[in-house]
This record gives structure tokens, sequence and C-alpha cells, in this order.
């Protein structure tokens, strides 16, 4: 089983999402840095962990934008075939 992230982690690193979006990529370097930048966090543990949370939101946004658009596609396409 995997670990589980404490909620103020996740909380976190939604807030920073919400707030932005556009400063944050699939780079968990550049991630960390953001999160250096626009927060008050001293502990480098924590701030890890927050910016790999937000890594992992975005990727995961990113896979079902994906989806989405295939399904669309996909749905198109069958419609005109008939």
């Amino acid at each position: 089983m995997g670990k589980v992230r404490p909620l103020y982690i996740k909380r976190t690193a939604r807030q920073l999402l919400d707030m932005y979006s556009d400063r944050f990529t699939e780079n968990f370097d550049e991630n960390k840095k953001a999160v250096a930048e626009l927060t008050n966090i001293t502990s480098k543990r924590v701030r890890n962990r927050v910016a790999g949370y937000i890594t992992r939101l975005t990727k995961r946004k990113r896979k079902l934008e994906e989806m989405a658009a295939k399904a669309v596609t996909s749905e198109h396409s069958e419609s005109s075939e008939e």
C-alpha cells in the first residue's frame, strides 16, 4: 500500500493550485521553487511534499484532459460514420 499524505499537505497544495495554477508544471524542481517563492514554509521536507503533490495533481489533470479529448474525437468519428 502507498503512503497517505496529511491533510495539511493536500490543503496547501490545492490552495496554491487554485490561486497560482499558471505557475505550476509537471516538473517537480520547478514546482519546488515556485512553492518556496509563494509560501513561507521553512521545512524542506514539507515544501518537497507539497511540490510533489502539486506535480502529481497537474499530471493527473493533463491525463484526464487527454482522455476527455480522445473520447470526444472517438464519439465524433463514430457519429460521422453513420
